[in-house]
């Protein structure tokens, strides 16, 4: 059986095992199978219904590696599965390429973190998954198209600007990024995608440009943001990033100090998640 033949099957068995209350969909009487729907899939993996049907009838054999980590997400795949996954779709990793599976283990510990923002990124920094809180705080991210969810696309473009930075640090967070992601460019010399980001980056923003030119390198590290938020106001938070030693994933969390004026604003942003929230243009 060809890849893409192969990917088809593996998505259509592994939907259909997916009984809908183990993701939180009513059970109807008049369901035809005891699996998920493709539109109940695609929902939950936030593509098109039409995607998902050519996928499974092999017409869409190269699903990116941003949907490769939301199908396994919304299947609930273990790590062998998605391991799978990715070879398939021709993201197996190795080879100086950036790993983009998100462990099993660490999608329940994002999906659990309830009170907190919490994300997940590679080593590009393009963003694989986030819970409700960090939908609440930063805008949610299912509101723009996979080639925008990146941090340094969104900053140095201003598609989506979260206010995450006052006026005198926003340059200096420019600047750790771009090393940063100069840094990631010397470890994966032979990803095709990091390359492509880099030059989207170069011809939109003439001071990423002038960055990436300084051949500046080093890691992004953790800091205190100020966050301008248009349903709570300003909040004043601990970011904290940590790395997975598998995949050199980062792990982005925000915090507050307990019994602070931000802490009561994040819990009140984790209880009413995205039901008030505007993705700004």
């Amino acid at each position: 059986m060809s890849a893409s033949g192969e990917l088809a099957a593996v998505l259509r068995a592994w939907r259909e095992r997916l009984a809908p209350q183990a993701v939180g969909l009513p059970v109807g009487a008049t369901r035809r199978t005891s699996g998920l729907r493709r539109e109940e899939l695609a929902v939950l993996a936030e593509v098109s219904a039409d995607y998902i049907v050519r996928l499974e009838q092999g017409r869409a054999s190269a699903p990116s590696a941003q949907v490769c980590a939301a199908l396994a997400r919304a299947l609930q795949l273990s790590d062998a599965e998605q391991d799978h996954l990715f070879r398939l779709a021709g993201h197996a990793t190795g080879g100086g390429r950036i790993s983009r599976f998100v462990p099993a283990s660490l999608r329940r510990l994002v999906e659990r973190t309830a009170d907190r923002p919490m994300a997940v990124f590679d080593a590009m920094w393009d963003l694989l998954l986030w819970n409700r809180t960090w939908a609440a705080l930063m805008g949610d991210p299912s509101g723009l198209r996979e080639a925008e969810r990146n941090v340094l696309w969104l900053h140095f473009t201003r598609i989506k600007d979260c206010n995450i930075h006052d006026p005198d640090t926003a340059d200096t967070f420019g600047v750790s990024m771009t090393a940063d992601l100069r840094r990631s460019a010397g470890r994966y010399p032979d990803d095709p995608e990091l390359p492509k980001l880099v030059e989207r980056l170069s011809e939109r923003s003439d001071r990423f440009r002038e960055l990436w030119q300084r051949h500046q390198i080093a890691e992004h590290d953790a800091a205190v943001k100020k966050i301008t938020h248009p349903e709570v106001g300003a909040l004043e938070l601990d970011c904290d990033i940590l790395s997975t030693q598998r995949g050199d994933l980062r792990i982005v969390m925000y915090s507050a100090a307990p019994g602070s004026e931000s802490d009561s604003k994040l819990a009140l942003l984790a209880a009413i998640g995205t039901q008030r929230m505007r993705l700004k243009p």
